[in-house]
């Protein structure tokens, strides 16, 4: 197994995404975008940052790139794919997801840890958890607010394709526990198949015991399936 970690110009989180995989024992590979996707990948994951200085739209100038064309590919084939923070940018700009990650309701970069709701248990990216249960993550992001028309946001909920909700330490999902405004407080989808997920919180971040916790390893467990 060998996780693509897809490096762009302004990608901060890759190496943090590796040292995280690697603890659990999963083999990952830093792979800049020029150099295409290996032959033997099993996963993808696109990590966090600020690439290519988020102009136009966050994630909008790498979602041009053509390795982008390659991980569409292998998402069509089966391949996991996980967009985290920037990455996830990335993944709503070239539609590996619905939706859009725009500027928070604050307008200002939020950085802080948060709690989410798992929504749906039943995906490899969650299957660690228990529907319901309380997760804590870090966010770091000024264009963290998810927007998406209500007809797709309808078919979101009717497919169970919405994997997490921001929340309070209780599990209420509440304005006040929304950091950046996003709709109806998602803060991670799948696409249109479930080997595909985005996700603004930063599980890479906790992941590592001796770092502060490790809520987000059953996210990053998911390359495993």
């Amino acid at each position: 197994m060998t996780v693509a970690i897809v490096q762009f110009g302004g990608s901060n989180c890759d190496r943090d995404a590796e040292q995280a995989l690697s603890h659990l024992g999963i083999d990952a590979e830093l792979v800049w975008h020029e150099d295409g996707l290996p032959e033997d990948v099993s996963g993808i994951m696109l990590p966090g940052g600020f690439s290519y200085g988020d102009y136009l739209r966050a994630g909008a100038i790498a979602a041009n790139s053509p390795v982008m064309a390659e991980v569409r590919d292998a998402a069509e084939s089966g391949t996991p794919v996980l967009g985290v923070c920037n990455g996830a940018q990335i993944g709503s700009e070239s539609r590996l997801t619905p939706g859009a990650f725009t500027t928070n309701a604050s307008a200002r970069f939020q950085c802080e840890r948060v709690h989410v709701r798992v929504e749906n248990a039943d995906t490899p990216w969650t299957a660690d958890y228990d529907e319901g249960e309380v997760v804590e993550l870090p966010i770091a992001h000024g264009e963290g607010r998810f927007e998406v028309t209500d007809d797709h946001l309808a078919d979101l909920n009717a497919d169970d394709r919405i994997l997490f909700r921001y929340c309070d330490e209780a599990g209420n999902v509440t304005d006040e526990a929304n950091p950046n405004g996003s709709k109806e407080n998602v803060a991670g989808v799948a696409g249109e198949t479930e080997n595909v997920a985005v996700l603004m919180p930063h599980p890479e971040r906790i992941s590592l015991p001796d770092i502060g916790g490790t809520d987000g390893q059953g996210i990053l467990r998911g390359f495993e399936t």
